[in-house]
């Protein structure tokens, strides 16, 4: 129930999880995991959150893993939701993370919340150029065949708001896929200042579904 998008000549799979495949490459990319987001709230004195996020995202990129049967991950940006998250979510967490990465080439992208590399093996980088893409976690106004992350878009329909991916002929803005992750609205002039006027909002959910992007 994916979307496909026909995007720089590339054909993208946009899924209902909030995850890109790109299938001529065998890659799945996803952004703003901020795994270990219930843990950080609490040691910084915040709200608590049940502690279960962690284990609801994985779940999620456990499954998405298997249906695509990707080869290559791309996390981009805030995939902890800081540098310290890392040591604070369970062991068992932890090495659930370490076997879905065992046998992929997998790269995380430095974002706001996690701005330098976690003792968890993979490769570190501010951003990965695979042609045709710049996969990169904040959007560079003046790039093209951008896929990016950060705003955690969303979009309603039927007064339903739901996570959405923004996608125009220049870039694609990625919705949050961790779980607890909140969002921005598609209105909202930090998203319309970067989209064109005639982007689209694709909605996730049970199944992809792709409207004009709400201003």
């Amino acid at each position: 129930m994916h979307h496909a998008l026909f995007f720089h000549g590339e054909t993208l799979h946009l899924l209902p999880s909030g995850a890109l495949y790109w299938p001529a490459r065998r890659t799945l990319a996803v952004s703003d995991l901020h795994l270990g987001k219930s843990e950080r709230l609490a040691r910084r004195g915040g709200m608590l959150l049940p502690p279960y996020e962690t284990q609801a995202t994985l779940e999620k990129l456990d499954r998405d893993l298997e249906h695509t049967r990707a080869e290559t991950v791309i996390c981009l940006g805030d995939s902890f939701d800081d540098l310290a998250a890392l040591n604070g979510i369970e062991e068992s967490s932890r090495l659930w993370l370490i076997r879905l990465m065992a046998g992929r080439d997998w790269t995380w992208i430095t974002g706001n919340h996690d701005p330098g590399p976690i003792d968890l093996g993979g490769t570190h980088r501010a951003e990965l150029r695979l042609h045709p893409f710049t996969f990169r976690h904040i959007a560079d106004e003046s790039e093209t065949a951008e896929i990016s992350g950060h705003y955690h878009p969303k979009a309603s329909l039927a007064g339903q708001s739901r996570p959405c991916f923004l996608a125009d002929a220049k870039r694609m803005i990625l919705p949050a896929y961790g779980a607890y992750t909140g969002g921005l609205r598609s209105h909202d002039p930090a998203l319309t200042t970067l989209m064109a006027r005639d982007a689209l909002a694709i909605l996730t959910g049970r199944r992809a579904l792709a409207i004009p992007m709400p201003r």
